[in-house]
């Protein structure tokens, strides 16, 4: 329930209370003042009343649960809209329904330029291929039809849209009856995109930011650059979001530069970083990883973009003009290489100044004690996809099948990475897995592997004060007095402290510990509901009928 006592502002005072409010400032918090788009005060309900009649509006909780908003570290904000809206084919359970699903589709959009499709993953199929071009143009007579694998890193396409791309039979990638990867893939995919209209993208973008604030999401990073989609889609998008309310967009710009003219362009962009997905090495799913030993069901070793000397350049180029770098590595031999570039870029810089840039490297899944040391050594922010664990791991998953169950279950080490003092900041790399936070914070907590579990809290602040920390805010994902005041309601039942270790969380239970709970996530419980989304101060979401 929802009493005003005062007109309405932008910024109104209000006052939440009969509620659990998720707070170090006071672990058993039932209240809080939000005044200016900041946090006021959080305390109990005795001294609520102290504060009732001076606000502009009075909330009551009604029991409901009051955190900080979430902060989803990787998104590709116009793909979540296409997504939302476009052809779904992650739902397919066989490669005659992905076709029957595209035959529908086309025939209800006939007045569309080009048909998107996304979320398709042939290792879930019967068949174990994906569609061939043969049977996308039966299904889809004369349309340019772009249809991603699951993680984007390779397409099946029609004739029709190779015909909008010429010389595309002569790129690195190109192969004539499977799908397409590397150069080749970001051609048809830069002509795929470049066919939508201005006004599809900014439905799209308003689509998934929508689509965001409703999931209890405050902040995203927007991973977007040269081979993924276009600087006016990248800077219409901040723009969005610059003149109207929630969910904030922090812009990465995915674009290698070597000096400060680069630098200033990022800058020019609106970016926080010429970071996110900047290629070091592409997919296990599309077996473009680059490892070190080959695939189990491959025989290479995948492919590699960048080089350690490349990497090293990029990154002292950004450390000098004080822009954040960052890389896509998600192989151990492209994690090897990322951190064999930033060492020689310590070496000339100096060891502090690369570590004050908090520089990030996206799902960095292949990890050795040897690399996770040197990310704590260099300062380096995990930026990584625990649902990514959730969709592809175990010993019969996806990963296992590209690696060998052994290698498979190294891969996601959170809790080697929180033991030796890496920072994380938890995404879901829309769309190739939905965005869903709690879902995200189960997937960490509830790992295949058991030993690279992770509490729920440490999960759980690694989705929200993890991706501020990743764009070098430490005063922000984190309900105390002057952080701002991005935060969601929840309708959640009751709060448990819950970790890997069975003693840790007894003793967490205990009220001399002072340590808040949080929803219990067990596999098969019904997570948290978001009733309300606040971005500094301004609510930018409200749950229908609440």
């Amino acid at each position: 329930m929802t009493q005003s006592t005062a007109p309405r502002s932008d910024h109104p005072t209000v006052l939440l209370r009969g509620g659990d409010v998720h707070s170090p400032a006071d672990p058993f918090a039932t209240a809080m003042v939000v005044e200016r788009g900041h946090v006021a005060w959080v305390g109990s309900e005795g001294a609520a009343d102290a504060f009732a009649s001076g606000v502009d509006e009075v909330i009551d909780l009604d029991g409901a649960l009051v955190t900080p908003a979430f902060t989803d570290a990787h998104v590709h904000t116009t793909s979540t809209g296409l997504a939302l809206t476009g052809l779904d084919l992650s739902g397919a359970r066989s490669l005659p329904g992905a076709l029957e699903l595209l035959r529908e589709h086309v025939s209800g959009r006939p007045g569309d330029r080009v048909v998107l499709g996304h979320g398709w993953d042939a290792t879930r199929w019967p068949e174990q291929r994906p569609p061939s071009r043969a049977e996308l143009d039966a299904a889809a007579p004369g349309r340019p039809v772009y249809l991603p694998r699951v993680d984007v890193h390779s397409a099946v396409v029609t004739t029709a849209l190779l015909d909008l791309v010429p010389g595309v039979t002569g790129l690195a990638g190109y192969h004539p009856d499977a799908p397409l990867t590397g150069p080749a893939h970001h051609a048809v995919r830069s002509a795929a995109h470049g066919a939508l209209s201005r006004l599809q993208r900014t439905e799209a973008q308003r689509a998934a930011l929508r689509h965001a604030a409703s999931l209890g999401v405050g902040s995203v990073h927007e991973c977007g650059g040269p081979d993924i989609s276009d600087e006016d889609d990248f800077t219409g998008l901040l723009a969005l979001a610059a003149e109207r309310p929630g969910p904030r967009v922090h812009g990465y710009w995915a674009e290698r530069i070597t000096d400060g003219e680069g630098a200033r362009r990022i800058r020019e962009l609106g970016a926080a970083g010429a970071a996110g997905d900047l290629f070091v090495d592409g997919s296990l799913g599309s077996h473009t990883a680059c490892l070190h030993q080959p695939y189990q069901d491959a025989a290479h070793t995948g492919s590699a973009h960048l080089d350690a000397a490349e990497i090293a350049a990029h990154v002292t180029a950004c450390t000098e003009a004080g822009l954040q770098a960052g890389f896509h590595a998600i192989g151990d031999a492209a994690v090897s290489a990322v951190v064999e570039g930033f060492r020689a870029a310590s070496q000339s810089l100096g060891l502090a100044r690369v570590r004050a840039a908090r520089h990030r490297v996206e799902h960095a899944e292949m990890l050795t004690p040897e690399t996770i040391a040197a990310f704590a050594e260099l300062g380096l922010t995990a930026s990584v996809q625990p649902a990514f664990d959730a969709a592809w791991g175990g010993d019969d998953g996806m990963y296992a099948q590209r690696l060998g169950v052994e290698r498979a279950r190294t891969l996601n080490p959170y809790a080697e990475l929180l033991r030796t003092g890496v920072p994380l900041a938890f995404g879901s790399d829309s769309p190739v897995t939905p965005l869903d936070p709690w879902g995200t914070v189960r997937a960490a907590a509830f790992h295949r592997t058991p030993g690279h579990r992770i509490s729920v809290r440490a999960g759980f602040t690694a989705h929200t004060r993890g991706g501020w920390r990743a764009v070098g805010r430490d005063d922000a994902g984190v309900l105390v007095p002057g952080a701002p005041a991005d935060y969601a309601v929840w309708r959640a039942a009751e709060l448990v402290v819950q970790a890997p270790d069975d003693r840790v969380a007894r003793w967490s239970t205990d009220p001399r510990s002072g340590t808040p709970g949080l929803p219990d996530l067990t596999p098969g419980a019904k997570l948290p509901v978001c009733l309300r989304t606040v971005v500094s101060g301004q609510t930018v979401y409200v749950r229908p009928n609440e």
